[in-house]
């Protein structure tokens, strides 16, 4: 395993991190495979494990406590908030008011006293920077969180909250969790040199592209993966945006196959070969999958099979724009870009 300075906080982490959105309903992964899970990375050398406390209303939260119970030193543990637990209007965002009973609810749910790293799940547009930075700092004197960060902001809103922490003389943002693979490559173009500019940590989520880069998606083959099940119509060959995917997914297996590797390594490696990236989180959902993710923990792909995938997804590319997760709300909600 390697491992890598998240930010400048001078914390060590694994360059690949243990994400846990698919312990238990969501995954169909029950306690007893979330803890043997969580055994076999930290066996490995992963060191980081990021939850959410909207994964499975808490669940997922709830299995990672226990799975941690007796180590949690040993261990760099990251949740996030801001997105709907439940009906109730104020049980989501960023406000000093939601962020202060979901910090709590998170601590209660994984048995901590408190977590390293606390992140802001999206953006939430109806708080200020400074309403939200005011009370994630508070939290961090208080001794409930030790850093936070945001993820899958846009990068103009990277930069805002950047100039707010120092407007307002404020704990920042140290890191970012953006979307980032082979198929979808946009934020090399945005996010990415603004991180490197901030020196904020870069832990990026679905380095696999949703299953598209698992190996189980191949044409000629029927799809059926967890995934697959649940948002069929990301999988559906017969949108242009799923046939071009599926076209490179063709071409970079080749360049998988002719480097010696899987699909997999050449995922993986790709993600942490970005100088701007920290660490690729990966989210097994059994144990064959984290052993076929953890065989890319030591990969270091070479310039020539980089260039190869430079030529089949071009940098700053996105094969499927309408799945970006940072667009800003006017271009999604038209009412927002009219004058009134």
């Amino acid at each position: 395993m390697q491992y890598r300075t998240l930010g400048r906080t001078g914390v060590q982490v694994s360059t690949l991190a243990l994400g846990a959105m698919n312990f238990g309903a969501i995954g169909r992964t029950t306690q007893e495979e979330a803890t043997a899970i969580v055994d076999a990375a930290l066996e490995a050398g992963v060191n980081l494990i990021d939850t959410a406390d909207m994964y499975g209303n808490g669940e997922s939260e709830e299995m990672v406590g226990k799975a941690i119970a007796g180590r949690r030193d040993d261990i760099v543990l990251a949740t996030k908030a801001t997105m709907p637990i439940g009906e109730e209007r104020n049980h989501r965002g960023s406000s000093r008011r939601w962020l202060y009973t979901a910090l709590d609810d998170s601590l209660r749910r994984l048995g901590v006293d408190h977590v390293d790293l606390y992140q802001m799940h999206r953006w939430d547009p109806t708080t200020s920077d400074e309403e939200t930075l005011s009370a994630l700092t508070d939290l961090q004197r208080a001794g409930k969180i030790r850093y936070f960060g945001s993820s899958t902001f846009p990068a103009y809103r990277i930069v805002q909250a950047q100039w707010a922490a120092s407007e307002h003389r404020l704990g920042r943002y140290v890191t970012e969790q953006p979307s980032y693979s082979m198929l979808q490559r946009g934020i090399e173009a945005h996010v990415l040199p603004v991180t490197e500019e901030y020196g904020m940590g870069v832990l990026a989520w679905s380095p696999l592209a949703s299953g598209w880069l698992s190996g189980a998606v191949r044409k000629g083959r029927d799809v059926a993966t967890h995934r697959s099940a649940v948002l069929p119509e990301r999988f559906d060959p017969s949108l242009p945006h799923n046939q071009a995917r599926l076209d490179a997914v063709e071409r970079l297996s080749k360049v998988a196959d002719e480097a010696g590797l899987t699909l997999i390594q050449l995922a993986l490696g790709f993600v942490n070969a970005h100088p701007a990236v920290t660490a690729a989180l990966i989210g097994p959902r059994t144990m064959e999958h984290l052993r076929s993710q953890l065989a890319a923990a030591d990969i270091v792909l070479t310039a020539d099979v980089l260039d190869a995938i430079d030529e089949i997804v071009a940098p700053g590319t996105d094969l499927a724009p309408g799945e970006k997760f940072d667009t800003p709300p006017a271009l999604l909600d038209a009412s927002l870009r009219r004058r009134r």
